[in-house]
């Protein structure tokens, strides 16, 4: 399927290794009783990479409306040891980068 090899494409350029697809994992994300993000995390195995043993990735369609995917991908290295905690990863990411800190309570 050609959203599994951009996902695939997408870690080697990221990340300089090799991936095999393992499985999908649905993640709904909740925060104060409304969910967040929704939607499917692909798992991968890496293969070669000196530091990681799976990479969590998916993709959305680019928000410039030229086509093509928005790939997200998320290696797992503590704190990220799951789907849902590379997805609550992506999030933190995304608030830092809008707004510039993150305030944690």
């Amino acid at each position: 399927m050609i959203y599994f090899r951009e996902l695939r494409d997408a870690i080697k350029r990221k990340h300089g290794c090799d991936a095999i697809r393992l499985r999908t994992a649905q993640v709904t994300e909740v925060a104060q009783g409304d969910a967040i993000w929704e939607g499917a995390v692909e798992v991968f195995a890496l293969v070669g990479h000196a530091n990681a043993r799976h990479c969590y990735a998916w993709g959305h369609p680019r928000e410039d409306g030229t086509g093509g995917l928005d790939v997200v991908t998320i290696l797992e290295v503590p704190p990220v040891l799951s789907p849902e905690s590379a997805v609550r990863a992506a999030i933190a990411h995304r608030l830092i980068k809008i707004n510039g800190c993150l305030a944690v309570a």
